[in-house]
């Protein structure tokens, strides 16, 4: 057998695309033991597939999480307002929806609602519901951070445009000029300071 024509031909591609071709399986692991180029070939067509999988995945969502972990019965992270951790794209938006849910006043919202839910030396994290846009700003010693818990809004960071959802967080860059439009009747959010 012709060895380079049977690889040419497309056979371990379609092995590695048809696991569950049993005779296409056993054809190829019996070749694999008389011609170490078959194995060669199968390990650089594997390589292949995986950096093309690596090119064209997508970040799930971060919600994906929260829904995935309910399905299989795990229970879900519970805050204590006295020692919340940081916000990042980590957090999960419905703990900490539920965590400060108690602090929400009653709709229909005002204008504006901040009620801080800790400040220390490192860091201030202010729960905050806003029919209002925020103009163009910037912080020089501050880093500023958002994490949607409901709503929706569109942020403006330096040249780049984030639509931001319940579960997104965004972390603004010091020294950068930001804006944020908000894009449903509301959003509720926990605004995070870090000081720097």
């Amino acid at each position: 057998m012709d060895i380079k024509s049977y690889i040419d031909e497309g056979n371990l591609e379609q092995y590695c695309f048809e696991l569950d071709n049993v005779s296409l399986g056993n054809e190829i692991a019996a070749l694999r033991l008389g011609h170490p180029e078959i194995g060669q070939e199968l390990n650089r067509i594997e390589l292949s597939i995986e950096e093309l999988a690596k090119t064209h995945a997508i970040m799930p969502s971060l919600q994906l999480k929260g829904r995935i972990m309910a399905a299989l019965g795990i229970a879900e992270e519970v805050l204590d307002l006295n020692h919340l951790p940081p916000t990042s794209k980590y957090s999960n938006y419905e703990s900490w929806l539920k965590a400060v849910e108690h602090l929400i006043p009653a709709a229909p919202f005002d204008d504006f609602f901040a009620h801080v839910l800790q400040q220390n030396e490192q860091m201030a994290q202010t729960l905050v519901i806003t029919k209002l846009n925020v103009p163009d700003e910037v912080h020089d010693v501050v880093a500023e951070s958002f994490f949607i818990l409901e709503g929706t809004c569109t942020c403006t960071v330096g040249h780049e445009v984030f639509t931001l959802n319940a579960g997104d967080y965004l972390a603004i860059p010091l020294h950068t000029n930001h804006d944020i439009r908000i894009d449903s009747p509301y959003v509720i959010a926990i605004l995070q300071h870090q000081f720097v």
